[in-house]
């Protein structure tokens, strides 16, 4: 089990977010309602969902739904090829709505990153580091 299908979001609003994810930051997807059940995106990777949080909760536990507060302890990334994409990307989340939680900058391991929140609270890096290589799929490469 070493790879990572799916990412599902548990939201508090699936029209809010799918128009923050698909019309502010632009990730792709094939659903045409505004208020769907369920929202797959067609993202490189790693694909991301949306479902709504109470949904979520019951889906993990019927009789006994997590609840949720406070910081999950999770963050999702996205690297970038360079400082200026790391820039635009904050800027262009900031233009979606998302909460600019740490505005990017220089940082202790050597490359340039910040953060921020979308709608539901969920924790987004957008980094740069120059000694990164990506492959084909424009994927990370970890060596």
């Amino acid at each position: 089990m070493n790879r990572i299908n799916l990412i599902t979001l548990g939201v508090n609003d699936i029209g809010k977010s799918l128009k923050f994810y698909r019309d502010g930051l632009g990730f792709e997807t094939s659903e045409k309602k505004e208020s769907p059940d369920v929202v797959f995106f067609q993202n490189a990777g790693t694909k991301l969902a949306l479902y709504p949080l109470e949904e979520l909760a019951k889906d993990i536990n019927e009789e006994e739904p997590p609840a949720r507060g406070g910081f999950s302890g999770i963050s999702l990334a996205y690297n970038a090829k360079s400082a200026e994409e790391v820039d635009e990307v904050m800027e262009k989340a900031k233009q979606a709505g998302a909460t600019i939680v740490k505005p990017p900058e220089r940082v202790f391991w050597g490359g340039y990153s910040g953060y921020f929140a979308d709608p539901d609270g969920y924790h987004w890096e957008v980094a740069f580091g120059d000694m990164w290589k990506f492959d084909e799929n424009d994927m990370l490469i970890i060596e």
